[in-house]
């Protein structure tokens, strides 16, 4: 189409490229180590960025985009294993950041297959189901899954319904798992199920077992009809007496507690991956109020534009801030888990409101999945949503400050 017609002097406006955005310096001092990290990841989201573009409008999951995250060594997530390159907190955060500043649904691909599955398995994986899984986990060789939540039961896991009865030598797994990512991409899935064996000291335990996707029974079905991540499948798995071994069960997953340790972990990089959308957002609507022209001036010239700018760069900086302290929290080994709750709490919610104000600045161009705010803003609703709802942090963090639960 010709861009010289009256009334279309700009065909397209070029508002996805990453500006850095740090007004408080809150990463100008980050080792240069933890700098290289971060810079590969953007490198990476820049190659594959107009893939998954494309990706999420068709909701395809383009798994050789996956595959080359694990060829990158970007996967880590900080989980600490003689194996696994070492990410700082620093490092595995900035990599949240801006993986999910890039793209969404990438962003939970590293909480998926690094965050959750790869820390399972080198947390409480024995030494022969690590020699056979760990570097192909990490590479994403091999798609990894963590099966916890169930269609019953979302932020109430702990009375997750699927067990697991001895069976001979082994094990039958029977039960229903929903929102996995990874389930049903032909990979290996870590199923968290209760001890169904009345006459022991375990029953009713919560114990982990490493399911390879094509065990029979196994049926990973793919969920259709999202408005958020649509560039990963997450799937509806079916338990239907599923068979395994004995070498199947991991043997440091001993209860409820140790999902919740993964879960701990894994907050954080929700609070970062909240910083990088919101990141997406401000500077889209920054670039684009100052390329847009209205009533023969910039957008950015106007006083309530500016305005809305402030407010977004007010709540930006914030998010940088309580990212910054949970990873030198972390580092000096002194992060609580409800520290981490707060920050999920916080960041999402201010990636919400920052995303709601971009959208909006960018008027009727801000529902176009090419100017990038548009499908950042879908994101945000999953990342405000997993690893423990808006409601569940307050609780937690309630209970925390309080000393009474306000749990059922």
């Amino acid at each position: 189409m010709s861009n010289d017609l009256p009334g279309e002097a700009v065909t397209r406006y070029d508002i996805l490229g990453p500006l850095g955005t740090d007004y408080y310096a809150v990463f100008a001092d980050i080792p240069a180590s933890d700098r290289e990290v971060w810079e590969r990841a953007r490198a990476f989201t820049v190659e594959v960025g107009d893939r998954m573009r494309a990706a999420w409008d068709a909701a395809e999951y383009p798994m050789d985009v996956a595959a080359r995250f694990g060829e990158l060594d970007l996967l880590n997530d900080g989980v600490e294993h003689p194996r696994l390159t070492y990410f700082s907190p620093l490092a595995a955060g900035l990599v949240n950041m801006e993986i999910s500043r890039g793209d969404g649904s990438l962003g939970t691909v590293l909480a998926v297959q690094g965050g959750l599955a790869l820390r399972t398995l080198a947390l409480f994986g024995s030494p022969a189901q690590q020699d056979r899984w760990l570097t192909a986990v990490a590479r994403n060789e091999v798609p990894a899954a963590f099966a916890l939540t169930e269609p019953d039961h979302g932020s109430d896991s702990v009375s997750l319904e699927t067990s697991a009865r001895r069976d001979g030598d082994g094990w039958v797994l029977r039960g229903a798992k929903k929102w996995i990512g990874n389930g049903a991409a032909g990979g290996i899935t870590f199923v968290w199920a209760r001890i169904d064996e009345p006459d022991t000291d375990h029953h009713g335990a919560v114990r982990c077992f490493l399911v390879e996707q094509d065990a029979a029974g196994y049926t990973g079905t793919v969920i259709t009809g999202k408005a958020s991540l649509r560039g990963i499948h997450q799937a509806h798995i079916a338990l239907d007496d599923v068979r395994v071994g004995d070498d199947a069960l991991l043997p440091g997953a001993k209860s409820f507690k140790d999902a919740s340790t993964v879960l701990y972990a894994t907050r954080s990089g929700v609070a970062w991956s909240a910083l990088g959308h919101a990141t997406a957002c401000y500077e889209a609507a920054l670039q684009y109020a100052q390329q847009r022209m209205q009533f023969g001036k910039p957008l950015a010239k106007f006083q309530m534009v500016q305005e809305r700018l402030a407010h977004m760069l007010e709540d930006l900086t914030a998010m940088q801030l309580y990212c910054r302290r949970l990873a030198d929290l972390e580092t000096a080994g002194g992060l609580r888990p409800t520290q981490a709750s707060l920050a999920k709490f916080h960041n999402t919610r201010a990636a919400r409101r920052v995303a709601a104000i971009a959208r909006d600045l960018l008027g009727g161009n801000g529902i176009l999945l090419e100017n990038g705010v548009m499908q950042h803003m879908a994101d945000i609703e999953a990342i405000h949503t997993y690893e423990g709802t808006e409601s569940v942090q307050a609780l937690l963090l309630g209970r925390d400050i309080t000393g009474m639960s306000a749990f059922a």
